[in-house]
């Protein structure tokens, strides 16, 4: 079997939707697929041709900057290069991971070569556009979407909630891919007494933690306003913000007592994770939330809203915390609460976080994902019959 992934972001990135699609690549070729991954050349990074090994297939092509997105750029149609790529090495199915011109002319492509084509869903563009005031354009962002998917043989969303929302504004097709968890990497083991005290935190103290972009549509500042509201009462509190993003340097300015780790990858990451004890996730825009289980995994105690990761994995007040969406009140009102809190009382909710991670599979993942692809392979040769 032959893939051809394409997606605007792929590792060495680092952002939920890169880690995703790394991961299911990895696990595709560990089965024996042969995947070829088309991307944009990103900042910085020098031209490649095609590299033609099975295990290392990579088509990159030219990009432009991603507005809003300092760093990250997005690919172009690149129509021509693709039909001459995939004349010569036919993929068996195409999955457009991202909706952005590169996809769209992969879609094109594929149609010209009758070559069947799946997408995911990883990204709320429609509601990202209510942070950066592109009201006026959110309905045009919302029927470029719906075409787009609606062009492939199916949209797999990362949850079922998700895929119930996409089938009720018209997505066709749609089906649930969820997402895994490296419990090796994010474990409770990582924990660094060492890192806790360059942090200034004593034994006793607590670490409040945000791991994400920090940026508007993370809704950064709601866990700010909570941070701030606890440590009233909890004078020893920390809250360590891993991740950079277009937010940093303001927080920065306002809140010098902070702690900003930055960008962090790997093991690093993963020590950053273990060494907190609270993580707070404000988010409002994910279609899943990849930070959720790795924190889940880490062994912390998470406090979201109730949906995307945190409805599929989260028993309120038994593995960790949830609060009606959008709820800005419930959340401050959460975590002032969970301040009030003996360390110890949280222990049996650190312990059910871990072991809920446990059971959450990369390999699964990608045995549901190779079934989600011959489904539209299948799906597509029935429709070419009956036409």
């Amino acid at each position: 079997m032959r893939l051809a992934l394409v997606t605007e972001t792929f590792p060495p990135e680092v952002n939920g939707v890169a880690m995703t699609l790394g991961r299911l690549v990895d696990g595709l070729r560990s089965r024996g697929w042969e995947t070829q991954v088309v991307r944009p050349r990103q900042k910085d990074e020098s031209f490649k041709e095609t590299d033609h090994s099975l295990d290392s297939r990579e088509l990159i092509l030219p990009s432009l900057p991603l507005p809003g997105y300092e760093g990250l750029r997005m690919g172009t149609p690149s129509t021509l290069t693709l039909l001459r790529e995939w004349r010569s090495w036919r993929p068996s199915i195409i999955h457009v991971a991202t909706e952005g011109p590169l996809g769209l002319g992969a879609i094109f492509v594929a149609n010209e070569l009758g070559i069947p084509v799946s997408s995911t869903f990883h990204t709320n563009f429609h509601q990202y556009s209510s942070h950066y005031k592109l009201g006026l354009v959110m309905n045009l962002i919302f029927v470029y979407l719906r075409v787009v998917h609606n062009a492939c043989s199916c949209t797999l969303a990362p949850t079922t909630e998700m895929a119930k929302v996409l089938d009720g504004m018209g997505f066709k097709n749609t089906g649930v891919l969820s997402r895994g968890v490296d419990t090796e990497l994010f474990s409770p083991d990582r924990r660094n007494d060492s890192l806790r005290q360059e942090w200034g935190v004593s034994p006793d103290d607590r670490v409040y933690l945000y791991v994400g972009r920090v940026a508007k549509e993370k809704n950064i500042g709601l866990a700010v306003e909570a941070f701030l509201t606890l440590r009233e009462h909890q004078a020893g509190a920390k809250f360590v913000i891993v991740g950079d993003g277009p937010e940093k340097t303001g927080l920065e300015s306002r809140y010098p007592e902070f702690i900003y780790a930055g960008m962090r990858k790997g093991e690093d990451l993963a020590q950053h994770y273990a060494s907190g004890d609270v993580f707070l996730f404000p988010s409002v825009t994910e279609t899943f939330g990849n930070v959720v289980t790795e924190a889940l995994s880490s062994g912390l105690v998470v406090a979201t809203f109730d949906y995307a990761a945190g409805r599929q994995y989260i028993v309120n007040e038994a593995n960790g915390f949830l609060v009606p969406f959008d709820d800005s009140i419930s959340f401050i009102g959460l975590v002032q609460r969970l301040g009030e809190k003996e360390n110890a009382s949280l222990e049996p909710i650190r312990a059910a976080a871990r072991e809920t991670a446990l059971g959450v599979s990369w390999n699964r993942i990608v045995d549901d994902f190779q079934t989600a692809l011959a489904r539209a392979q299948s799906a597509y040769s029935n429709r070419a019959s009956a036409n």
